[in-house]
């Protein structure tokens, strides 16, 4: 690769690194955002959640035996958060979220990767997540680390909000289930949603307490009042009851806000504020083989 293929992906990765981080997501009444190990997970989203993956720049994984050791920026150093604001000591070596449909097949959002040099610049780690307090996330296991291979399918549309993106990984990915996508019909307002991904880029959080609040047939996304960050960008949505992906998240309301020179998680009422944006399952299904 020469230097200035090089700086180009360079600016590429650093350009999709903004752009997830700047979509951004709120709290929507109590937060409900939960680690892996926290005992009021449902067993069933735990198991969910293996198949889920943070997505991290290849540039910042360093090699150190069978492992690869990552960066070491705090979510709270990073974010200039007040020191109340949950996860506040947790790494966040990610920018976006994403989850396995196929052996090698992984979908996240359209602005996550948005074309071949940013794929090239891609990892997805799988596990990265506190399975019990107090684990070490400095290092992960290099057989937990894939690559992004190719671009099988991909969309980010602002004139009607299609926003997805179906990826070939560099290997089969074994030791974990490829999750259900949703191929018919459709989520209904009010039914019960769930999401599992890397708000902030932070360790797997497991948030469930939403409902879909509208689902217009004419439009290529719900919206429901998720707790979600930018690093849940790419993140798959599930129906709580059947366990079954309604979609990817891709959009929402402002982050955080000032608070005496820190910043803080914007909080909002249930049902106020804009909601968060799932692209259906249903817009990139076609690209996804059925099991």
């Amino acid at each position: 690769m020469s230097r200035i293929q090089k700086l180009a992906l360079s600016f590429s990765l650093l350009t999709i690194s903004t752009v997830a981080i700047s979509s951004p997501r709120v709290i929507y009444g109590e937060d409900d955002r939960r680690d892996l190990f926290d005992s009021h997970n449902d067993p069933k989203l735990i198991e969910l959640a293996r198949s889920t993956a943070i997505l991290v720049r290849k540039s910042d994984l360093k090699p150190e035996a069978q492992q690869f050791r990552l960066p070491k920026d705090t979510f709270g150093v990073s974010q200039g958060l007040c020191e109340s604001e949950p996860f506040f000591e947790q790494p966040t070596p990610g920018f976006c979220s994403g989850f396995l449909v196929g052996d090698d097949l992984f979908v996240t959002a359209g602005h996550c990767i948005t074309d071949a040099g940013m794929c090239a610049g891609v990892s997805m780690i799988f596990d990265y997540g506190y399975d019990q307090q107090g684990k070490d996330l400095s290092t992960v296991d290099a057989d937990n680390v894939y690559y992004c291979k190719s671009i099988v399918s991909r969309a980010q549309e602002s004139s009607n909000g299609k926003d997805y993106a179906v990826v070939k990984l560099d290997r089969p990915v074994v030791g974990r289930e490829p999750l259900k996508i949703r191929r018919d019909g459709t989520i209904s307002k009010g039914d019960p949603v769930t999401v599992i991904g890397h708000p902030s880029g932070l360790p797997t959080k497991i948030t469930s307490g939403a409902k879909v609040r509208t689902n217009d047939s004419n439009l290529p996304y719900f919206v429901a009042n998720l707790d979600t960050y930018g690093g849940n960008s790419g993140s798959a949505v599930f129906n709580t009851s059947t366990g079954e992906v309604e979609g990817i998240l891709v959009r929402g309301e402002t982050d955080f806000v000032d608070r005496n020179g820190c910043m803080v998680s914007k909080k909002c009422t249930e049902g106020a504020c804009r909601g968060e944006d799932v692209t259906k399952a249903d817009v990139y299904a076609q690209f996804v083989p059925a099991r």
